[in-house]
């Protein structure tokens, strides 16, 4: 795996409501919105794909600079949905294809859902049908019973690593979860994503919040009923760190069922650990 860069990258800051929303938008074509961290994506997605759609990467509240203390409302999916509409209109982006990664899923989600008329299709990859613990439970049974011994000596190790970094450091909590968990969210149980989250800044109530809370209790049933647009959801076959994609299966609609895309040589980030193939599908999917 390689991480892509791009040096003709338009890179820049909104200020609304407080915070400083970065964004990086890089290639030509089509739009493509990425929901997240405009650090962390750009280096997840290949140098090929930038070649067929422009990607425009953008912060989210629990990324973005805070310029003030933080308040509930900034924890919240309806805010951070909000703000996702507005870039999308500093940014004069019109009509784009959206795509959120593993808990911005449902970010991606709730704003093709909430603004229909903004959004030509959604893409989801590796984000669980929800955070609930029956769906994590039957993730975490896969891992007790499928994950060969090493993985799982791999995974102690780290999260000794992890808990020590998170009592010198808890600010940055989220990151250091990330990596302790690598052996359950990477093909390769050794891979280093330490690069990847370099530069990134994390306001941990935002997680604490989205990801501990409001994504175990998401609807995700009644959202997928609601959804207009096609759908395309990609998942990892080792992906240990989500609900696995058979729990998708029970919840999908009759009429308008979403495409399922299982990358068989991935875990979480199938867009960087089969970048050809996960193109591919993409492209397929957006064309």
């Amino acid at each position: 795996m390689s991480q892509s860069t791009n040096t003709l990258a338009v890179r820049g800051a909104v200020p609304r409501d407080g915070f400083s929303f970065g964004y990086t938008i890089e290639g030509e074509g089509p739009t493509l919105l990425v929901i997240g961290s405009h650090v962390f994506y750009p280096r997840t997605l290949s140098t090929q794909l930038r070649q067929k759609r422009r990607l425009v990467f953008i912060d989210h509240r629990g990324f973005a600079e805070a310029q003030r203390p933080l308040e509930a409302r900034d924890c919240e999916l309806e805010t951070i949905v909000d703000d996702v509409a507005a870039m999308c209109d500093v940014l004069d982006l019109g009509e784009v294809d959206v795509l959120g990664h593993s808990g911005h899923g449902y970010m991606a989600l709730e704003f093709a859902r909430r603004f229909p008329e903004r959004v030509r299709r959604t893409v989801l990859v590796g984000t669980g049908p929800s955070h609930a613990e029956a769906h994590m439970q039957t993730g975490a049974q896969i891992w007790e019973a499928l994950a060969a011994p090493e993985r799982k000596a791999r995974l102690e190790a780290d999260l000794a690593v992890m808990e020590k970094r998170i009592r010198t450091d808890p600010e940055r909590r989220f990151i250091w979860m990330c990596l302790g968990l690598g052996a359950r969210s990477w093909f390769d149980p050794v891979y280093d994503a330490a690069m990847l989250w370099e530069g990134v800044r994390v306001n941990m109530p935002v997680f604490d919040r989205l990801w501990g809370e409001v994504f175990a209790t998401y609807p995700t049933r009644d959202v997928l009923a609601e959804i207009v647009q096609p759908l395309l959801i990609c998942m990892g076959r080792h992906d240990h760190l989500v609900a696995p994609t058979e729990t998708w299966l029970p919840l999908l609609p009759e009429g308008n069922t979403p495409r399922l895309a299982l990358f068989e040589r991935s875990a979480h980030t199938p867009q960087l650990e089969e970048a050809e193939l996960f193109d591919t599908v993409l492209l397929d999917f957006l064309s």
